[in-house]
């Protein structure tokens, strides 16, 4: 793929995103299928005065070293791995997959273990230091999004470079208004969920920590969650995807989850006690992207969507709950994917996907560019 807007792509990751400074340290984390990237981010860092530092990731030897964890063996990983957290100023992680099933055969104690263990080291990097992730436009990720190649590649730099300055200026009357907001109510088909958000923290979501972007998120005080919510994507976790997934909340709790591989899913939920309890409430605003293709970073942003996340919460929009989990899952309210309403307060702010509060409609995809 060569393409002269992936020079601009590395130039937006590295201005936009990490806003990179003079002598400031970058690690570049990425397959290297992902190469015509990654060397454009390494000449664009030069040219910024920074220092680049390239760390290459292949699945297939990550499946065969995960095999054999042991917790002796991580904890070396996870020392080594905060101090290069600890020695940069800034990340960048590009995924390449191309089998997004690479890692489905690690039994599930192995990637448990390994959530456990690298926990530490991954919250500095997310608290402490600049960072983005997003994915390359490999053949297996326009496969999952059913489209050829080359149409996928024109996508994905279409979805990547939208005008992200507009979009968080347009986010910040959604910003005010959820950190006014007390009782949050979601209304689809086959869900009725309420929650608060009081006192929580909202935060926009426009080219800073994901390529793609386009969300505002929160999080919902810890046991204040109650009723069923049902997710009409494909929610994929640790190489396995998850179809039908429904999840029945008592005071906060996680009571019951459903779906096409029902033992597997409450497996990961009982990973540790906070993979029951929910750390993330988001809505989704990319205008560009409409359809969900079973890869997080992008259908987490899709217009007129939400997403919920049992586990971990972030510090930045903190409810208190810490698991070694973080799952996003997507329900979205566009008429096609059957409607439904969000609530704030009991007034109704969004229906079938669509803004109606006139402060909150620079955010409908009519508006956004």
């Amino acid at each position: 793929m060569r393409d002269r807007r992936l020079n601009e792509l590395a130039a937006l990751l590295l201005n936009h995103s990490v806003k990179l400074k003079d002598k400031e340290k970058i690690l570049i984390r990425g397959h290297l299928n992902a190469k015509p990237l990654m060397t454009e981010l390494i000449d664009e860092a030069y040219k910024l005065g920074a220092y680049p530092y390239i760390e290459l990731m292949d699945d297939e030897i990550s499946k065969h070293l995960a095999l054999g964890y042991e917790r002796e063996q991580l904890d070396t990983s996870a020392k080594w791995i905060k101090s290069i957290y600890e020695d940069i100023d800034a990340a960048i992680i590009v995924y390449g997959e191309e089998n997004d099933a690479e890692l489905a055969e690690v039994p599930a104690e192995k990637h448990k273990l390994r959530g456990e263990v690298m926990k530490e080291s991954t919250s500095f990097l997310v608290n402490n230091r600049r960072w983005v992730l997003l994915n390359y436009p490999t053949k297996g990720l326009a496969q999952k999004a059913g489209m050829s190649t080359s149409r996928f590649e024109e996508y994905f730099l279409n979805v990547c470079t939208v005008d992200y300055e507009s979009m968080y200026t347009a986010m910040q009357p959604l910003k005010d208004l959820m950190e006014k907001t007390d009782k949050v109510r979601i209304v689809s088909p086959g869900t009725d969920l309420t929650f608060s958000i009081k006192g929580i923290s909202a935060i926009p979501c426009a080219g800073e920590n994901n390529i793609p972007d386009g969300e505002i998120y929160t999080a919902p005080v810890r046991q204040s969650v109650n009723g069923i919510v049902s997710f009409n994507t494909p929610c994929p976790y640790q190489g396995t995807t998850f179809r039908d997934v429904s999840l029945t909340f008592k005071d906060g709790k996680i009571v019951e989850a459903h779906a096409d591989q029902a033992d597997k899913i409450n497996e990961i939920l009982d990973t540790d006690e906070g993979a029951r309890y929910a750390g993330e409430f988001a809505i989704g605003v990319n205008p560009k992207i409409t359809e969900p293709m079973g890869d997080i970073l992008f259908d987490e942003k899709i217009c007129g969507s939400i997403h919920f996340t049992p586990g971990e919460a972030y510090e930045v929009a903190d409810n208190g709950n810490r698991s070694s989990v973080h799952w996003d899952m997507v329900l979205i309210q566009r008429p096609e994917y059957g409607g439904g309403e969000i609530y704030f307060d009991d007034v109704l702010i969004r229906k079938n996907g669509y803004f109606v509060l006139p402060e909150l409609e620079g955010l409908n995809p009519d508006k956004l560019k």
